[in-house]
């Protein structure tokens, strides 16, 4: 009882931010096209259309930071005026890089996970929200819950700075983990319906469900496989912070718990044999002997899973399915004249995301697998804008979202890493 009243008490506080006006301007941004260098376009393959999309990246990017008098920095996913807590804790890892020597980014820093916090406290089944603090989309997606946590746990690793831990953002963390607890156990614990999710069974597996999809769209089978594991790495992380930083063993032993349970489920219930015989890491699956092997664009993804640490990408079992995910077994893979990759049902048939390029690019263990997911990123760039949502895989002109920052914003990430010497930035460490 004393842990809902406390959570009520959140909730309410947080709401009080709906009720005001929130003010358009605060105090000036860094902004990535003053402070990132240019690439060194000697060492970079193809480096002027590597230029060109870099720096379009960054001046897409700085559009959609928005400082607030309330001392939070609120980001616009692009030509959706609304923020994602998945989108915005991407869009706002390059300025990671800079954080440590420049005061004024990791303030920028400190307030994008400020008010990313609060809007967990107002509604964790929310996954996006305005700029007022009301509720855009109320899809539950379990990664939109631990992307905040992953951003502020790197933010400490890489600056030292733990002073972003305040006690609205510890408030907040800690409604995700009990909403975490909730939805290991869905058909009985929770209450969370929307309209869009038709109820399929599900067993109880130490998986943590979820309505929705990193694409917003909604799972069939309930246990997203990747989104899962990022949850184990976001539970590893919250684990330390509660450890190290708020000295509380109660939470911490919780996300230990709870991590131990999603990693041995992954193991029990993730994994899939194909119709052909094959052994790979499910997307989705139920519990109930029921799984989709295939891969989407959006992250987390089963491709993008060295990305967030949850495995090494020489481990046998993922380069067994990252085989089958980059081929036509895949059924959102798409290999056309232009462009050659994976893609989304949350697009229509023969796009292909450059966001998958890059997760291709950055999880490779092979020099021609880069250059490779690196040719046809540069064939799915059209016009100045920046990187795109998906292209027609014969077309780029045929595009979805103009203005996309999560794309953008992983180009620059790995283009900071690779071209420009910065070491990659600190990952959670698996077990």
């Amino acid at each position: 009882m004393k842990k809902m009243t406390a959570f009520l008490l959140t909730v309410l506080s947080a709401a009080a931010f709906a009720q005001a006006p929130l003010a358009p301007t605060g105090p000036a941004l860094p902004r990535l096209q003053d402070l990132a260098p240019s690439l060194q376009v000697g060492l970079v393959p193809d480096g002027p259309e590597l230029s060109r999309i870099y720096l379009a990246a960054l001046k897409n990017l700085d559009t959609q930071f928005l400082p607030s008098s309330d001392g939070t920095v609120y980001v616009s996913t692009g030509d959706i005026k609304a923020e994602w807590l998945r989108d915005s804790s991407v869009q706002v890892r390059p300025f990671l890089f800079l954080a440590k020597s420049n005061a004024a980014v990791a303030q920028l820093i400190k307030g994008v996970v400020l008010r990313q916090a609060r809007y967990i406290a107002l509604d964790p089944y929310a996954n996006a929200f305005y700029e007022n603090y009301t509720i855009h989309e109320r899809k539950y997606e379990l990664d939109s819950l631990v992307n905040p946590i992953l951003l502020a746990w790197t933010y400490w690793k890489t600056t030292g700075d733990s002073t972003i831990f305040t006690k609205e953002v510890w408030a907040g963390f800690k409604i995700a983990l009990e909403t975490m607890k909730i939805e290991q156990d869905h058909a009985k614990l929770s209450k969370y319906t929307h309209r869009h999710l038709s109820g399929n069974p599900i067993a109880k597996t130490g998986l943590i469900w979820s309505g929705f999809r990193p694409s917003d769209d909604r799972c069939h089978f309930g246990f997203n496989i990747p989104a899962n594991a990022m949850a184990a790495q976001g539970l590893r992380a919250l684990a330390e912070i509660a450890t190290d930083v708020y000295a509380d063993p109660v939470t911490a032993a919780a996300a230990s718990k709870m991590e131990t349970e999603v990693r041995d489920a992954i193991k029990k219930f993730g994994i899939a044999r194909t119709r052909d015989g094959q052994t790979v890491y499910a997307y989705e699956v139920d519990g109930l002997g029921h799984a989709i092997a295939m891969d989407d664009a959006n992250l987390p993804s089963l491709l993008s899973l060295p990305y967030y640490g949850f495995l090494d990408a020489n481990e046998p079992l993922y380069q067994a399915t990252r085989s089958r995910l980059l081929s036509p077994k895949n059924p959102f893979y798409f290999s056309g004249s232009l462009v050659t990759g994976v893609g989304s049902p949350h697009t229509p048939k023969n796009m292909v995301w450059p966001l998958s390029l890059i997760a291709q690019a950055v999880t490779s263990v092979v020099a021609a697998d880069f250059d490779f997911a690196l040719k046809n990123l540069i064939n799915s760039n059209y016009g100045s804008s920046g990187l795109h949502e998906s292209v027609h895989f014969d077309d780029a002109s045929k595009f979805t979202r103009a203005d996309f920052g999560w794309p953008n914003a992983m180009f620059v990430e790995m283009a900071l890493n690779r071209w420009n010497q910065y070491p990659e930035l600190p990952r959670v460490a698996a077990p």
